[in-house]
């Protein structure tokens, strides 16, 4: 047969592919054996961003001479050329950022010995065409669907993502399915969510998350090597995961994992963590697959929306300089003491604990060094309390309301503070407290409170007027 007559006759950007059938699913060599004009073209002449690892096209050679290897390529050839089947993907790919390829592999009815052809016709875009991103197979429509009304849910946000997980989980009939998180400031990894099959020998991807494993998923990167996931469904794929990342081929083995599809979540290019499905039904990877691919970006939005608003609430309840929390969620807290039966405890215990002499460290240290008196005034009172039941009402003026606590417990605390301000140069407060067993009395013990610390201020002054701010 003559394939340079045959690929000729395409219009598109086309070549031929030859696999070679080793027989039970294995396969060898991957080569483009020619293409048309308009493919080589694309090689010797590429368009900026879609350059190859070489621009000098050679008849009958490895595609891995052109690019990467991708194991996602050569199971969409394997499928056309031995499976004889057509196939078509659209997708874009990390080592050519920008570009989407409009893929479609045809099998050629032609062999040579062990050798199976098929062809690879590729149309490429500078931006996404939406149309035919959503002109999906029904059984991923319908994942696709079923996944974004999930989102849509007026459930908490980590119950209706842990509602989504179980549902990927069941479509695939996968043992494990979980999205993981990555802090790439703090190089540290959570588990959003998870889902295990029952009776699986699989444990919690908690179990594995440790100080280091930030380390183990920033290598999947270079797993994936340039594709826009990792796809690994037999032997032979996990050959090429020992070759790439032995440390986590052993890892992920010992966990008694035998296949995986591995995509990562990105939104406006940063990489927010990955999603996976491990130990899945072989017969649904093109599915999942395709299911991730239309997914990863809807789940990457929800996902970076939710962290934008966790930044959110942190900045609006918490003191950015101290790390404590701020009078807007003191005066929050305090309502909801008040008009809500959710705080646990019927007494409440009231501190205002006010820095001696930050005026004084500013006016001969510098604003720095007073920085560094009310943050370590801040560790003073975590020695003593949760963070979450300080509050820096005012520059250096610290508040604590803590409810379910006896007077005998409230005093204890303040003596515990007044020891642990010893352990820092120029740590000194004065400090007002009050305590009433009902605690929707809390405004009034807090207007005691302070007057009460402003006394002991005043007390202080006076034996120490040298210090007076």
């Amino acid at each position: 047969m003559d394939l340079q007559k045959y690929v000729d006759g395409f219009g598109a950007m086309t070549c031929i592919v030859s696999v070679e059938n080793l027989g039970n699913g294995k396969r060898g060599k991957f080569r483009i054996v020619t293409g048309n004009k308009t493919y080589i073209d694309s090689i010797e002449n590429p368009a900026p961003g879609a350059e190859l690892l070489i621009q000098k096209f050679t008849p009958n050679q490895e595609y891995t001479n052109y690019l990467t290897r991708d194991l996602n390529f050569e199971e969409y050839c394997y499928k056309a050329a031995v499976e004889k089947r057509c196939l078509s993907s659209y997708a874009t790919a990390d080592r050519i950022q920008g570009v989407w390829f409009n893929m479609t592999f045809l099998p050629v009815a032609y062999e040579e010995g062990n050798l199976c052809f098929c062809t690879y016709t590729m149309e490429i875009n500078f931006e996404a065409d939406l149309d035919r991103m959503s002109s999906l197979p029904a059984d991923v429509t319908s994942n696709v669907i079923k996944i974004c009304l999930q989102l849509r849910s007026a459930k908490e946000f980590d119950e209706m993502m842990s509602d989504v997980i179980h549902d990927i989980r069941n479509m695939f009939d996968a043992e494990h399915c979980c999205i993981l998180l990555m802090d790439s400031f703090e190089r540290k990894c959570s588990v959003l969510c998870e889902a295990l099959a029952e009776n699986t020998d699989l444990t919690s991807m908690n179990n594995y998350n440790d100080d280091g494993f930030y380390d183990i998923a920033d290598s999947w990167k270079d797993l994936i090597a340039g594709s826009n996931c990792l796809v690994v469904k037999d032997e032979h794929d996990m050959d090429v995961v020992k070759e790439r990342n032995p440390i986590w081929y052993e890892s992920f083995t010992s966990a008694h994992g035998k296949n995986i599809i591995l995509f990562p979540l990105k939104f406006r290019d940063k990489l927010l963590g990955y999603i996976w499905a491990m130990n899945y039904d072989a017969q649904k990877a093109t599915s999942i697959k395709e299911t991730f691919e239309t997914t990863a970006s809807i789940l990457a939005s929800a996902i970076s929306n939710n962290l934008l608003m966790d930044r959110l609430k942190i900045l609006s309840s918490k003191d950015i300089l101290t790390g404590v929390m701020n009078r807007n969620e003191m005066n929050n807290y305090v309502d909801k003491i008040c008009t809500e039966n959710t705080v646990s405890g019927n007494s409440v215990g009231v501190i205002f604990a006010d820095l001696n002499g930050l005026k004084r460290v500013n006016d001969q240290y510098g604003h720095n060094e007073g920085d560094i008196l009310l943050k370590n005034a801040a560790k003073v009172l975590e020695e003593v309390f949760d963070t979450a039941e300080i509050y820096r009402a005012g520059g250096d003026e610290f508040t604590i309301i803590v409810t379910g606590i006896t007077e005998e417990e409230l005093n204890e605390r303040v003596e515990a503070i007044r020891k642990a301000s010893q352990k820092y140069e120029h740590v000194c407060f004065a400090i007002g407290q009050c305590y009433d067993d009902n605690r929707s009395n809390v405004r009034q013990a807090l207007r005691i409170a302070d007057e009460r610390m402003y006394e002991d201020k005043r007390q202080f002054y006076e034996k120490h007027p040298e210090l007076k701010r």
